[in-house]
Order: structure tokens, then C-alpha cells, then sequence
């Protein structure tokens, strides 16, 4: 089994930034790639960026590119999700979530096996 928390999350006005955290425990050599997910109220979880444990491989959704960074500290068996200029359509509970296969459907929900409890963030105008 892997545990996954996520912190960091929280109100800001637009175009500012936050950092997101996601502490991994348990299992954590079995986990290959973590993804962050958002899921704002009435949608569907959407995919947001993941970045595979070796940080080799990183991907992110058209709607955060270059606003957004991934990236992995292994020794903290953290992952950080880096939030610049910020727009209130990024308003969301984000979810961190752990695969433990080389998937190439990674950007799917469905793919990972662990997810965190989510962290709120709220981005007013």
C-alpha cells in the first residue's frame, strides 16, 4: 500500500502562485509515476501534469503549460506541483495519485492505483 498527502493548497487572488506538496509513505519503490489531478465542482477529475520517479518524464495539460511545474524530490518521497499566474478556471480540489505501471494512458483517472485526499484551491478574481 502507498499513502499520498497533499498540502499547500488555499485561497489566492489571480496571478499569484502557490506550491502544492504531495508526501508519499508506505510502498513508495513500487510507485513509477505520480500524477496530479483537479476536479472542480459538477466536472470530471481532470488531468493536470505527472512526472515519472526517475524525473525523466514529465507531461502537462495544455491549460497549465508553462504555468505550472512538476517536479520530484526522491529522498523526501515528495513530489511538488509548482502554480504561477494562477486564473480563477484553475479553481479545483487537486488530488495527487500514484501508478505503479508504465502506462501510456498516464493521463487517465482511472490508470492510478493510490490517491490522496486532495487539498483545495481557490483562485479569486
Amino acid at each position: 500500500q502507498v499513502q499520498l498527502v497533499e498540502s499547500g493548497g488555499g485561497l489566492v487572488q489571480a496571478g499569484g502562485s502557490l506550491r502544492l506538496s504531495c508526501a508519499a509513505s508506505g510502498r513508495t519503490f513500487s510507485i513509477y509515476r505520480v500524477g496530479w489531478f483537479r476536479q472542480a465542482p459538477g466536472q470530471e477529475r481532470e488531468f493536470v501534469t505527472a512526472i515519472t520517479l526517475s524525473g525523466l518524464n514529465t507531461d502537462y495539460s495544455d491549460s497549465v503549460k508553462g504555468r505550472f511545474t512538476i517536479w520530484r524530490d526522491n529522498a523526501k518521497n515528495t513530489v511538488y506541483l509548482q502554480m504561477n499566474s494562477l486564473k480563477p478556471e484553475d479553481t479545483a480540489v487537486y488530488f495527487c495519485a500514484a501508478d505503479s505501471s508504465d502506462s501510456t494512458i498516464y493521463y487517465l483517472a482511472r490508470v492510478y492505483d493510490y490517491w490522496g485526499q486532495g487539498t483545495q484551491v481557490t483562485v479569486s478574481t
